[in-house]
């Protein structure tokens, strides 16, 4: 079994990477142990959305009296996980079809690197095969970061994947960490009957968002019933009893929580034990494996991408890292035309997809006044939004940072309705080096909430109309 491009794993760092390979005009195979989809597809992004979507319309029916409707609703656990479950499985079954599509070959077990071009795949049933690859790329994903003090059981202590098919609903739940997994199962659990209480260890929930919409989120989050301690730290949790008990260090002494499930969502660590790294000699630092700005490992013709690589562990970081990946071997080796751009991480949208909902790139407000910059900073509340007051959703705002010298876009840190879909203008404007003055001389469409960005902008540079 001998291919011009070998990838082990399948998310949407793999599964890309392949199909951009055999777009390429290369020979490729994939190899996964579980699901077509990897963690994104079948436990991470696309079912956990589902997840959310129930919450949502769930909490639009507790409300519809604002909308001068009479409606009532109960929600249904278990219909809920099963159709989350329904669309990750229709989503790895799309990748099945896009893998044969582009000529794919798909090599079910579990990949190990046996010497250079060369990966050993173990089957379920133990029986061993080597497919050889001129180059492998390693896209082995990531999994739960477990913490001394909170091993995982899969029933008391949980990781985001059994969070996802709980037996049944929790009448309570410790959420631990405050990244995107923890605020969103706790908007989830919340907005089915759940007692929430997020624990996190740094000053603030959504630590690596601009402070302001951590402090937004913050206020939401408390009108909605769930407790939020920060500057908190779980130092032991006992599961000998029906529950667990946590006990949490805080700023002002120790307590103890108790809840029927706790969910560690501390962070995600890569998948790069048991794949012959060491014995190649592959480097890898803090975790993950070391590679140049197109992937290459310290050892020519083994590449690594995704959550197991150094940039953000998210899915589309990963897919682009992947053509990426491919591209320069397709220019190496003549089948592409021009060398890849490398990626601008400081250009690299995150979403969080709570409610409110969270978008954000670029510099926070702390770090461009770090980086040195002389700064103008716009903000416009969504309660100006003609088309979110029409929507019944006013919650939140839209930041935008400019800097004062040049009017380069630094930032945008949005929180609010259907954020996460405007967030890519942004992106785009800041990857053509536009400034305020090109966006404001663009029209933007009445009334959406995306003009809330040109609104903020307005904010900034003193020339507001809506406010």
């Amino acid at each position: 079994m001998a291919y011009d491009i070998v990838v082990i794993g399948s998310g949407p760092g793999g599964y890309v990477a392949a199909i951009r390979a055999a777009q390429l005009g290369f020979k490729t195979a994939v190899i996964e142990k579980e699901s077509l989809g990897g963690i994104c597809l079948n436990w991470g992004c696309i079912p956990t959305k589902a997840l959310l979507k129930s919450a949502q319309v769930l909490e639009e029916i507790k409300h519809a009296k604002d909308y001068g409707i009479e409606a009532s609703g109960t929600a249904n656990f278990d219909a809920i996980i099963k159709r989350s479950r329904g669309v990750a499985d229709k989503m790895s079954k799309g990748v099945q079809f896009l893998m044969k599509k582009n000529k794919i070959d798909v090599v079910l077990g579990t990949g190990k690197l046996k010497a250079k071009g060369q990966v050993e795949v173990t089957a379920t049933d133990g029986s061993k095969k080597v497919v050889e690859g001129k180059h492998i790329i390693i896209a082995t994903g990531g999994r739960s970061r477990e913490l001394p003090t909170m091993k995982i059981d899969g029933k008391k202590i949980v990781g985001y994947r059994e969070a996802m098919i709980l037996p049944e609903l929790p009448k309570s739940i410790i959420v631990v960490g405050s990244g995107a997994i923890g605020v969103e199962f706790g908007y989830f659990y919340n907005s089915l009957g759940s007692k929430v209480t997020i624990v996190e260890f740094l000053p603030r929930i959504v630590p690596v968002e601009d402070e302001d919409i951590s402090k937004e989120l913050e206020k939401n989050f408390k009108k909605k019933g769930i407790d939020i301690l920060t500057n908190s730290e779980v130092t032991k949790v006992d599961t000998t009893g029906i529950g667990v008990k946590a006990t949490v260090k805080t700023a002002t002494g120790e307590i103890v929580l108790e809840a029927d499930v706790l969910l560690s969502a501390v962070g995600v660590a890569a998948n790069i034990e048991n794949l012959g790294l060491e014995e190649l000699g592959i480097k890898t630092e803090k975790g993950k494996v070391l590679v140049d700005k197109f992937y290459q490992t310290n050892l020519s013709g083994i590449y690594a991408i995704g959550d197991c690589a150094p940039g953000q562990a998210l899915a589309h970081v990963a897919s682009k890292e992947g053509i990426i990946c491919v591209e320069n071997i397709g220019f190496n080796e003549k089948k592409h035309n021009h060398k890849p751009e490398a990626i601008d991480y400081n250009n690299v949208p995150g979403c969080t997809y709570c409610y409110p909902e969270i978008a954000s790139v670029g510099f926070t407000e702390k770090q461009a006044k770090d980086a040195g910059f002389d700064i103008k900073v716009g903000k416009f509340p969504l309660s100006a939004s003609g088309k979110a007051s029409a929507a019944g959703h006013t919650e939140g705002f839209v930041k935008v940072i400019f800097d004062a010298k040049y009017g380069e876009w630094l930032g945008t840190h949005m929180i609010g309705y259907n954020v996460t879909e405007m967030i890519a203008q942004t992106v785009t404007a800041r990857k053509l080096e536009t400034t305020y003055h090109e966006v404001l001389n663009s029209i933007h469409p009445h009334p959406t909430i995306s003009e809330s960005i040109k609104d903020a902008i307005e904010v900034a540079y003193g020339e507001a109309i809506h406010l």
